[in-house]
């Protein structure tokens, strides 16, 4: 079990956490974890009439007025909207986030997603997760040495891998109580909604997220809930500590 209490959800985009793992976050914060929130762009492409410049500042500034909710620190790598890679840059800009949360959760992308941004930080997530402990990977200093951390993989954006099929959820974690801090996180983007009514055409930002987890929800017969994939590779934790942590998710969550 993690002692440290420190979770991170490493992200593409602003909004993606609010979207995809928020509820999870609130838990964690009425727990007393100390809660950390990362994305790899600005989502400086999230706009048709303002600059790069101006649309990141916009948007960071809502990333940050979310986070505030949790009382969370918000972290930027001001990495190019559409244009993220698993590069040796990112991956060091990867390397010293670890390096100054060390966090004993990790939240982040699958693997599985629809959209190559959030593909390359699921890769940039693993990879530090597992490597940022050793000494010589950065000279950033580190905050607190320790093992590979807990590592899940959210749902993404309707459920689905690229072939339409169903994800292959190992945890389902309860949000009916946080659902209304979660949206109201999620409320904080305001030029992402109005985004994507311009650019897309939806007109519903927070209902879809809404129906999502209602969807997530009817799986384990709860209001809402969100899914997520752990990570267990060699050298990573095995067992669930979000099911220990919410124990009244662990009998949903073993039903699986």
């Amino acid at each position: 079990m993690a002692e440290n209490k420190r979770v991170l959800a490493f992200m593409a985009h602003p909004d993606d956490a609010e979207i995809l793992c928020a509820g999870a976050l609130i838990k964690l914060y009425e727990m007393g974890w100390e809660v950390h929130i990362a994305t790899a762009t600005a989502g400086d492409c999230g706009t048709m009439n303002l600059s790069r410049e101006e649309i990141s500042e916009i948007r960071k500034k809502e990333a940050a007025d979310s986070a505030k909710l949790l009382n969370a620190e918000y972290y930027c790598l001001e990495e190019p909207d559409g244009k993220v890679c698993y590069d040796k840059v990112a991956i060091e800009k990867s390397l010293d986030l670890f390096r100054k949360v060390s966090p004993a959760i990790v939240f982040t992308h699958t693997e599985f997603d629809y959209m190559m941004d959030h593909i390359m930080v699921s890769q940039l997530a693993r990879g530090a997760s597992f490597v940022y402990n050793a000494p010589n990977v950065s000279t950033t200093e580190i905050k607190e040495p320790g093992e590979p951390p807990y590592l899940y993989y959210c749902d993404s954006i309707g459920g689905t891998d690229i072939y339409g099929k169903p994800l292959p959820y190992t945890t389902y974690v309860d949000i009916s109580s946080e659902m209304d801090l979660k949206t109201k996180m999620l409320r904080c983007h305001k030029s992402q909604d109005e985004w994507l009514r311009e650019y897309h055409g939806i007109d519903e930002y927070v209902i879809s997220m809404q129906r999502q987890c209602r969807d997530r929800g009817n799986e384990i017969k709860a209001n809402f809930a969100e899914g997520f994939i752990q990570h267990k590779g060699h050298g990573y934790p095995h067992d669930d500590i979000l099911t220990q942590l919410f124990l009244d998710d662990k009998e949903l969550s073993d039903a699986v």
